[in-house]
């Protein structure tokens, strides 16, 4: 959200060491397929980012999935064709086995390369910079 101008002039202001720097990245904690359609137009997403994600161990909450047929169809609607990727990452070897299988099924979308992962900041960032990423 943008301040007014004598905010941004204030020398006391404590939050101008964390004034954002980029004018195109948006984070939105929701429930993304209750709001995401009303909030991104279509082809739009250059990226989607699925951090450590419930893994409902249950088989019956394997619908619950955030990774499936169904959402993966609503997912590549909001990608830019030819170029939007889909990150996922988790600890748990089941889940990623199930994304990795959910995404070789599905049409819209293809693996990159061991290469293109390597040299994808995004990957490195997700393993490296995250609680989570740490342990994995």
């Amino acid at each position: 959200t943008e301040t007014d101008a004598t905010d941004r002039d204030d020398p006391n202001d404590k939050r101008a060491s964390h004034r954002p720097t980029h004018q195109n990245a948006s984070v939105l904690r929701t429930n993304a397929m209750k709001y995401l359609p009303n909030h991104i137009p279509p082809r739009s997403l250059s990226k989607l980012f699925f951090c450590f994600p419930d893994p409902h161990f249950k088989k019956k909450n394997h619908p619950r999935r955030i990774v499936s047929t169904r959402l993966l169809t609503e997912y590549a609607h909001w990608l830019k064709p030819g170029e939007g990727k889909l990150y996922c990452i988790t600890d748990v070897r089941d889940l990623h086995e199930w994304h990795v299988e959910r995404c070789e099924e599905h049409p819209l979308f293809e693996e990159v390369t061991e290469e293109e992962m390597e040299g994808d900041e995004c990957v490195w960032a997700m393993r490296t910079e995250t609680e989570e990423g740490k342990k994995v």
